[in-house]
């Protein structure tokens, strides 16, 4: 998949284009829909498959004072999607100026003039151009008056139910609330979050006979606190892990932090980044009346974790 990050001189580089526009934060099951008919008639008409997506997110240009936090980070974001198998990803650098451009002008000036758009492909919601004007109805008397086609993909049942809509703001509730296996649903994969291996506490190992890894985290969204089944991604290699998400109150120094164990794990990570997915969550934090305690209830957390996760 080829990446381009400025509409800057595009203009005759792309041709027959089929084209899905969005933010895709979280690069779920229903983006992954829109995916999948782009590609489909981008196929057909022997064009150039393409998504067009923002950066940074438009929610951060108009709520700037406390913008909801994002499920995927841009890196992940462009990874999850080169997946798809779509030719061309379009990042547009989102300004001030590109969202005043009103929706007849996106269409004739960006999508039909400079990308030689043949359809695009849209959800039932869509909406684009300035104050979001654009609507699926002004897109189709676009349509007939510039010849492409409008392709509405409708909404995609879930498997956690009928009356769970797929979107990226009920994925960051289920993430927030600990429900990771219904996230899981949504996004069609387990959540995922990043970060680099710093020096943490040095009491993991040292007091209670499990070594961590100690996160300084990449992402925004943070499960809710507590113990979670996982595996972890360092260096290509998959791992069986417990981690610990919050304060832990035993120790009585409210200092929030992520902590990972891995699971028969032998080396060093300090200074790495590593990947962590979310299997299941096994409990709460809770406060123990000593280390022993705690040590034994993580014994029984990671006999737990190897029950849930299947490698």
């Amino acid at each position: 998949m080829k990446i381009i990050d400025t509409l800057n001189d595009i203009k005759g580089q792309v041709r027959k284009s089929v084209i899905t526009i969005g933010n895709f934060d979280g690069v779920h099951i229903g983006h992954q829909a829109l995916f999948h008919e782009t590609i489909a008639k981008a196929d057909s008409i022997g064009g150039t498959s393409v998504a067009m997506t923002f950066e940074p997110h438009p929610i951060r240009l108009f709520k700037k004072a406390s913008p909801p936090p994002l499920i995927t980070l841009y890196e992940q974001k462009v990874e999850l999607i080169s997946r798809s198998g779509l030719d061309l990803l379009i990042c547009v650098p989102f300004t001030q100026a590109f969202a005043a451009i009103s929706a007849a002008d996106f269409v004739r000036r960006i999508l039909v003039e400079q990308l030689d758009m043949r359809a695009l492909v849209a959800g039932a919601d869509y909406t684009y151009g300035r104050n979001r004007e654009g609507n699926l109805d002004t897109l189709r008397a676009d349509a007939e008056r510039f010849g492409f086609e409008v392709l509405v993909v409708p909404g995609i049942p879930s498997s956690a139910g009928p009356e769970e809509r797929i979107s990226s703001t009920r994925i960051r509730e289920l993430v927030m609330a600990g429900r990771i296996r219904d996230a899981q649903k949504l996004l069609g994969r387990q959540y995922q979050i990043r970060g680099s291996v710093v020096t943490g506490r040095d009491r993991g190992g040292k007091l209670l006979g499990f070594p961590t890894a100690n996160l300084h985290l990449q992402d925004e969204l943070q499960p809710r606190n507590g113990v979670y089944a996982v595996t972890v991604d360092t260096d290509g290699q998959l791992f069986k892990g417990v981690a610990n998400i919050g304060y832990s109150p035993t120790f009585e120094d409210h200092q929030f932090t992520v902590e990972v164990h891995l699971l028969d794990f032998k080396g060093d990570l300090y200074g790495k980044r590593i990947k962590v997915n979310f299997v299941d969550r096994i409990r709460d934090e809770f406060k123990f009346s000593s280390i022993q305690e705690l040590a034994a209830q993580i014994r029984n957390d990671i006999d737990q974790a190897r029950e849930m996760i299947a490698l």
